[in-house]
């Protein structure tokens, strides 16, 4: 007997996660019970991506996602309206808003299982986790890159540390400036987890083939990491690049976030350039979901080219 697959039958089967709007949106699953009561929403994006990549298992997280008003108040502010308007249109983007995913990131070893930021609140965060199947308590490393509010937020919830039990890991440049400023959400997130803190610096590894890099410009002392494993490399650039078009394509336009912008343009053109060069993937936490592409050389600046396939293959074929 054959099965017909008809629309409502189709929604019926799927988990919708999350949805995107206006405001940040957590990792929300929920099945539609019939077509009148289909919440006029834009089309969903999945949780979490899982790739293997040498001897390591990579999971990406889609803590959250948030609609992005008048986006060249935040890109490219020494670039001109039409200089603007001009690459968005040639790369199929809209000039009046943009979507900004939250990708923390898991990377599992074998003997570690290390989570890469954290979104901006626990509930996203482990709301991820939860649809990718990894649990709080499994996690035995947390690396904090830089200390915005969207890496750090998932830290601590309503309960208490999300994570208790797990070495917390930052760069002690960017400790010491966030510990001098008196800002309430470092006071709030992570003031209170600072004995679970071991503090490193650029070229120190905290993991054998987990090495820190140098990305300061973002924040005063945000950190990369470029992980070896089996032969095979991946980076997390973290906040090196804000957007896959306006800061790659671009790496010389200004990002309103970037706290001191010359140093964090020096080093978009150090970093994409080794990255570029070495033709290794990585993973930026603002690009497009599930995060993970290579740079190929464009112009000025870079083309994001998106990972398909090329870490889904099975090895023994």
């Amino acid at each position: 007997m054959s099965t017909h697959l008809t629309r409502r039958n189709a929604l019926l089967t799927v988990a919708v996660a999350p949805v995107v709007g206006a405001t940040l949106t957590s990792t929300t699953a929920f099945a539609q019970t019939d077509e009148a009561s289909m919440p006029s929403q834009p089309a969903a994006i999945p949780a979490y991506r899982r790739f293997v990549i040498g001897d390591l298992t990579v999971t990406t997280l889609l803590a959250g996602t948030k609609l992005l008003p008048e986006p060249h108040g935040t890109f490219g502010l020494n670039a001109s309206d039409g200089e603007f308007t001009a690459l968005s249109e040639a790369n199929f983007l809209p000039t009046d808003r943009a979507l900004n995913s939250f990708t923390p990131v898991v990377v599992e070893t074998g003997d570690a299982k290390i989570l890469f930021d954290t979104g901006l609140d626990a509930e996203g965060l482990t709301g991820a986790m939860k649809a990718a199947g990894v649990a709080p308590q499994s996690i035995t490393h947390v690396v904090i890159t830089h200390m915005h509010g969207d890496h750090i937020g998932g830290l601590m919830g309503e309960d208490g540390p999300t994570f208790p039990d797990a070495t917390h890991i930052t760069g002690q440049v960017e400790w010491d400036y966030w510990s001098q400023t008196k800002n309430a959400g470092f006071d709030a997130k992570l003031r209170p987890l600072e004995d679970r803190f071991q503090f490193i610096n650029p070229d120190d590894e905290f993991l054998p083939g987990f090495k820190a890099v140098n990305a300061y410009g973002h924040t005063p002392g945000m950190l990369a990491y470029w992980i070896t494993s089996g032969g095979q490399q991946l980076v997390l650039t973290a906040d090196t690049a804000n957007h896959y078009v306006w800061s790659l394509q671009r790496p010389d336009w200004e990002v309103r976030f970037d706290m001191d912008k010359e140093k964090a343009k020096e080093t978009r053109d150090r970093l994409l350039k080794r990255v570029a060069e070495a033709r290794v993937p990585f993973i930026g936490y603002h690009m497009p979901f599930p995060g993970l592409g290579f740079l190929h050389p464009k112009d000025e600046g870079y083309e994001f080219v998106p990972a398909s396939y090329q870490f889904n293959l099975p090895k023994d074929v």
